[in-house]
């Protein structure tokens, strides 16, 4: 991603070219290291810097060099050489695409920081983990990584590391489209990065920033950043990046609608990409160039640059750029009327978007922000109620100095004053208590004042997290709406311009009977595909609706064998009024010894109609899949027994089964085995709330593909009458019980 190598170059990793030779500094020290073979800390500095000196020019050899740097600081117990080696040969570990070794590398140096106690140490190898992260595209551990050594980096004063470690911040922030986020943390980024002189921060924030402010659409504020920064990177020597801000100035004019101008733009910077073989910048440059064409409505030129650069960037495994090329294929083929080609891209599209910036992986990122801002609250208010607590020490031991004192002059008085002195005595004593208990209640008020503000900023953290969790679920619902609503959209589309295709051919005098048939079996297709998707949306909804209104009444005594015998039949009545010729052997084994339960009857024969429904569904989706499966007889077991204070239901089958990968997830939102159509993923989540949240009891499911399925519910037969009620309904916010 460019923004990526914008990070890499703020820590100067990259740099302008590539040495062709040895620099002279690396002869020097290759001398001194010659004349001088003494095993001491001195040469382990000298091996570090001609290390440094070698990275560019011959990167193995480099490596090589700090091994041996590493090997002798080892062997002198020297432990800053050790850490400097360490993080060092990480870098190149990460340089030569070995991720496994540089992670390794980087945690060796984590456990020798945290024995020293060494938090600059600690704050420099976050920043490496985040590095090796962000290369490899983990969003989510990158910024956990950043945001674990930021205190470490403050903590130690280390303002370099700190200001790098913004950069990592702000750079994730604006990937994830976070860009209100992303602003704040990169102009403080340039700000330091200008304070501490250190012109590869300056110039990567002000790339950063426009890149903000062009994904903004403020589009003077990013042409001013893109141009400060092509202007700094020049100065720097640094054409890689040059190139990089130049792309981005072609995507700003597509953006404002200059198009000539962006063709211009992307032209210039494709020719330097290749004038210096960067097969970096070459695909991005011609992808920006693909979509001025686009939008100069040139979508043949448009699609041969974007195909040209599709089949190698799928060799690369980058996501962004085939997100771009699929983006501007899809655009270009519809503009084109090529429809097939277009919906193809466009489902490319979608699924690079998602991997990029999908909602779940914005959630985590989310989640590591809060935890990390809460935990900086927390330790706010550890900090003040210690501070309390001290305070009050302090003031018991004043009072007891200050009665001890009183006791003593008072018998001092009592002894060698006269009665009237001794009055007098009195008197002052009971002001000087006075002012002293108006102090501490003015003390006591504040501190209490304190203590219900802390308070009240920790019920704003909980409903802030409570808020989260329900943007997740409302984000959910949003989701699975959203994809069969496109695919009604789309094939609506098509269908529209079958009608016009077949109107037109009506109007013609010679009709072609063959080529009317054929629109309106594809008219019928699309058709059946719309009613087919928005069925799938209506499911989505009406789960929702059964979900939010579940039963809040009573709970009464329930004869638990009886429901199961109902719930049973019907769930086998609604089966057979679809499949009249499936026979399914149902066996019952249910403990007259089971007792009575407390339970909502409602809630409990919802869980009990999902499971027997899914049952049926199971065997009958085996059956139609096998129909000449000698010796198969579709089957579905329940039974019911009293195990101590707990009651327990066994519901198997001899279906489909559950693939192993999907088990853990069975009981998601959302999610489902089922194929689109039959089914919302809400059933078991609905079942597994009832039942573990609303009564506190569990559910487990057993299964293995074309064998069997068994789900195991265990109730306790002590829960007592009152209101049942799902815990994903118990709170008008839900996200206490959501993870």
């Amino acid at each position: 991603m460019k923004s990526g190598l914008l990070l890499l170059a703020a820590i100067g990793v990259l740099r302008a070219g590539s040495l062709a030779a040895q620099t002279p500094a690396a002869d020097s020290l290759q001398a001194l290291l010659a004349a001088d073979p003494r095993p001491d800390t001195t040469r382990v500095r000298r091996l570090q810097a001609l290390s440094t000196e070698l990275t560019m020019a011959d990167l193995p050899r480099a490596t090589s060099v700090l091994e041996q740097a590493l090997a002798l600081s080892r062997r002198l117990k020297d432990a800053v050489g050790e850490g400097k080696a360490l993080i060092r040969l990480a870098t190149l570990a990460r340089l030569r695409g070995d991720f496994v070794q540089a992670r390794t590398y980087t945690q060796q140096a984590q456990k020798l920081f945290a024995r020293r106690g060494d938090k600059a140490g600690l704050g420099v190898s976050y920043l490496q983990l985040s590095l090796i992260e962000m290369v490899q595209a983990n969003p989510v551990a990158e910024l956990y990584a950043a945001l674990q050594g930021l205190p470490y980096a403050e903590q130690a004063g280390d303002r370099m590391t700190q200001t790098r470690l913004q950069v990592a911040i702000g750079q994730n922030y604006l990937h994830m489209g976070n860009y209100a986020e992303a602003l704040p943390v990169l102009e403080d980024t340039y700000r330091n990065g200008t304070a501490l002189g250190d012109e590869h921060v300056v110039a990567s924030a002000l790339s950063l920033l426009g890149n903000t402010h062009q994904m903004l659409e403020n589009w003077p504020q990013a042409l001013s950043y893109y141009q400060q920064a092509v202007k700094l990177n020049r100065k720097l020597g640094d054409q890689k990046s040059v190139t990089t801000d130049e792309i981005s100035l072609a995507e700003l004019y597509s953006q404002k609608g200059d198009y000539d101008l962006a063709v211009q733009q992307a032209l210039r910077a494709r020719a330097a990409a290749r004038a210096r073989k960067d097969a970096y910048n070459l695909p991005l440059a011609e992808l920006a160039l693909a979509r001025a064409y686009l939008l100069k409505q040139r979508p043949d030129s448009a699609i041969a640059l974007a195909r040209k650069n599709f089949v190698p960037t799928q060799a690369e495994r980058s996501t962004e750029n085939l997100r771009n090329a699929t983006d501007i294929l899809a655009q270009a083929y519809a503009e084109r009327g090529d429809f097939g080609q277009a919906y193809r891209f466009q489902k490319l599209w979608v699924a690079y978007k998602d991997s990029l910036s999908g909602k779940d992986t914005q959630l985590k990122t989310s989640a590591i922000r809060y935890g990390y801002e809460l935990d900086k609250k927390q330790d706010q208010i550890a900090l003040l109620t210690k501070t309390r607590q001290l305070q009050a020490q302090k003031e018991a031991r004043q009072r007891q100095q200050l009665y001890g004192l009183l006791a003593g002059l008072l018998g001092t008085v009592l002894v060698v004053a006269l009665l009237g002195r001794n009055v007098y005595l009195k008197q002052r004593t009971n002001r000087a208590l006075s002012k002293k208990n108006n102090q501490i209640a003015h003390q006591r008020d504040n501190l209490n004042r304190t203590l219900f503000e802390l308070k009240a900023a920790q019920a704003q953290l909980v409903q802030s997290e409570k808020m989260v969790a329900l943007a997740a679920l409302t984000a959910g619902v949003a989701h699975e709406i959203q994809n069969p609503l496109n695919f009604v959209n789309n094939f609506s589309e098509v269908s529209l311009e079958l009608v016009t295709e077949l109107e037109e051919e009506e109007q013609k005098p010679v009709r072609d009977p063959a080529l009317e048939s054929l629109l309106l079996t594809d008219l019928k297709q699309n058709l059946r595909k719309i009613h087919q998707h928005g069925t799938r949306a209506g499911d989505i909804v009406k789960g929702m609706l059964e979900h939010a209104h579940s039963d809040t009444g009573q709970r009464q005594p329930v004869n638990l064998n009886a429901l199961v015998r109902d719930y049973l039949r019907l769930a086998y009545h609604s089966l057979q009024a679809k499949h009249r010729h499936l026979i399914v052997a149902q066996t019952c084994d249910l403990d007259p010894n089971l007792g009575i339960l407390h339970l909502v009857p409602q809630e409990i024969g919802r869980v009990l109609l999902n499971l027997f429904t899914n049952a049926f569904y199971a065997v009958q989706q085996r059956a139609a899949a096998h129909p000449n499966q000698p010796g198969y007889m579709p089957q579905v077991f329940v039974a019911t027994r009293r195990l101590g204070h707990t009651a327990e239901l066994r519901v198997r089958d001899n279906g489909t089964g559950i693939p192993a990968a999907a088990v853990e997830k069975i009981f998601d939102p959302f999610f489902t085995t089922k194929p689109p159509g039959d089914g919302t993923g809400l059933g078991l989540w609905l079942c597994y709330d009832i039942i573990t949240k609303g009564y506190g009891g569990s559910i487990a499911v057993q299964s293995t593909e074309n064998e069997y399925t068994e789900f195991v519910i265990t109730l306790p037969l002590t829960v007592g009458a009152g209101h049942a009620q799902p815990a994903a309904l118990a709170d008008a916010n839900p996200a206490l019980h959501l993870s």
